[in-house]
């Protein structure tokens, strides 16, 4: 007597769909990579969002049996998530650096570009555009003033020095004014003059009164007074003094008229 007997089918095996996680785990390495250099953010976040969904999408297909490489669909959403912070930071460097560039080239514009002549100069310690009168103050960037008055009739001593017999002397007050927040070195200053309609040299008359100078420096809210005498030809009907501040500072002139 024979008996059959019946073999159940074997299971089919069930094949594993590892493509995700492993493709999550070469995009986010190549996002990352490119992460490091700022210039390809974009790259790095491209690649990065898509390596973070790729890699959660293949830790879910780990979870339902579809797939058994759980570690590497875990370090692919990791190695996402790496570029993509990569990439906001490369994005700030890069558009700092890029606005950075932008506001140089701008200061480089201007700073090339022609001035207009009838604009007022702003810049520091420039020389006014036209020649001052009497009593006018000559205003500086960094809050230095400077001021000459109106020339009076001056009696040179009998040793002065620089004074012609025959010629006449004036007299002009400076006064330096310091409105800025450092101190001013008042011995820089020099002063010249210039009479005549040929500019002719207005010597600086040295006596026992005047010629001595500006001494020490002038402290932020004082001011410096100094009297100096120039000798002009009998009949001389102007006078040009020109007053320098120092190293850093353009001279200004004061065009004066003499009785």
């Amino acid at each position: 007597m024979s008996y059959d007997t019946q073999v159940p089918p074997a299971a089919p095996q069930r094949i594993m769909r590892n493509g995700l996680g492993t493709a999550a785990l070469i995009l986010g390495i190549i996002g990352t990579l490119s992460g490091l250099v700022p210039l390809l953010f974009w790259l790095a976040g491209i690649l990065g969002l898509i390596a973070l969904i790729l890699g959660f999408v293949g830790k879910g297909r780990v979870k339902r049996g579809e797939a058994n490489n759980k570690g590497v669909a875990l370090t692919g959403a990791l190695l996402g998530l790496a570029a993509l912070i990569l990439s906001v930071v490369g994005a700030v460097i890069t558009f700092t650096a890029v606005s950075d560039a932008v506001d140089e080239i701008d200061k480089a514009v201007k700073d090339a570009a022609p001035k207009d002549p009838k604009a007022k100069d702003q810049g520091a310690k420039d020389q006014p555009a036209k020649p001052l009168a009497d009593g006018d103050t000559s205003v500086y960037d960094d809050d230095l003033k400077v001021t000459v008055s109106d020339p009076k009739a001056y009696e040179p001593g009998e040793f002065a020095a620089n004074h012609t017999a025959g010629n006449k002397a004036y007299q002009v007050t400076v006064v330096i004014e310091n409105g800025g927040k450092k101190k001013f070195d008042a011995t820089l200053v020099t002063l010249n003059g210039r009479t005549g309609a040929n500019g002719a040299a207005a010597e600086q008359i040295f006596d026992e009164k005047v010629g001595a100078g500006f001494q020490g420096t002038v402290l932020p809210g004082k001011k410096a007074t100094l009297t100096v005498a120039f000798d002009t030809p009998k009949g001389a009907k102007d006078l040009t003094v020109e007053v320098h501040p120092g190293f850093d500072y353009n001279a200004s002139q004061w065009e004066l008229k003499l009785g």
